[in-house]
């Protein structure tokens, strides 16, 4: 089924059957191809370049807050260079992660010229601007190759891990502090989807909190599980990018596991997670 979205959409969007709708980008699959896409992913290279690769004719995402360098709407250049049209929704208009929400109630914030020219321009529905998306052509450039990454900053246990989406998490990351450069909303508003594995401390980017603080809507269902978390302000670290979070990432909101390790607003991330590390450290002899 194209049309991804849960639930009735309170707008009528005409063509929905040819709509692909997804919460993440790391949803999408070939049927994308020719289509127009709305993602709830922040609108940041990797997304941008997962819709050129699977040949959307263009497609939506959330501008995140915008962020330190731009990063929160750097898809409208990547995809303006590959002749691809490309558009984000205001954080504060829909919630991020959450591809239904966009299109009841996203506005379009910014778009690249392909998208303008074809009339998804700011100010516009996300439901009026998908359909517009149709006049929009297909990009004929191959897009830039873009490999997340995950490394290790120390593989003292427990480990620092950095990856650049949480879709990356491995199983062996389980009982680590795991550093991503993902947004802190739930996918699809789903709690059992905060993250893939037990950590023991957990980093996001805020995405500039957004509507109804679903930037960082990760952080209390973490807690139930007994999962440290934190976010990063996306003023200090670019969307999409751990390195960035762990050597310049500064700690926006915590939740009560991560503030007993001593996570509070405005401490580095880079200091709280090697404290965190040695306080993790003492209380496990085994490791």
């Amino acid at each position: 089924m194209l049309f991804r979205g849960s639930g009735k959409m309170s707008r009528d969007c005409g063509r929905s059957d040819q709509i692909v709708l997804v919460d993440s980008i790391n949803q999408l699959d070939s049927t994308g191809g020719g289509k127009p896409v709305v993602a709830g992913s922040h609108g940041g290279v990797y997304p941008a370049y997962m819709a050129a690769v699977y040949g959307s004719r263009g497609v939506i995402l959330n501008d995140a807050g915008i962020g330190f360098e731009n990063s929160g709407v750097a898809c409208l250049g990547y995809c303006e260079n590959i002749g691809m049209a490309a558009a984000v929704v205001s954080h504060h208009s829909a919630r991020i992660g959450d591809a239904k929400s966009m299109m009841e109630s996203g506005i379009i914030s910014a778009a690249n010229r392909i998208a303008e020219n074809a009339g998804c321009r700011s100010g516009i529905a996300c439901c009026d601007a998908v359909l517009r998306l149709w006049d929009a052509p297909i990009g004929s450039g191959s897009p830039p190759p873009y490999n997340e990454t995950r490394f290790l900053i120390s593989d003292e246990m427990p480990r620092i891990v950095c990856i650049d989406s949480a879709s990356l998490v491995e199983i062996e990351d389980a009982g680590q502090i795991v550093i991503t450069g993902s947004h802190g909303g739930l996918i699809g508003g789903r709690p059992e989807k905060a993250f893939n594995i037990d950590a023991t401390l957990a980093v996001f980017n805020d995405a500039g909190v957004g509507l109804e603080r679903a930037g960082i809507g990760r952080l209390w269902p973490l807690q139930e599980r007994g999962i440290a978390a934190v976010t990063v302000s996306n003023m200090s670290a670019r969307l999409g990018d751990s390195r960035s979070s762990y050597e310049n990432g500064i700690i926006s909101h915590a939740n009560a596991a991560a503030e007993a390790m001593g996570a509070s607003p405005g401490l580095s991330l880079k200091v709280f997670v090697h404290q965190a590390r040695k306080l993790i450290a003492q209380s496990s002899p085994q490791q």
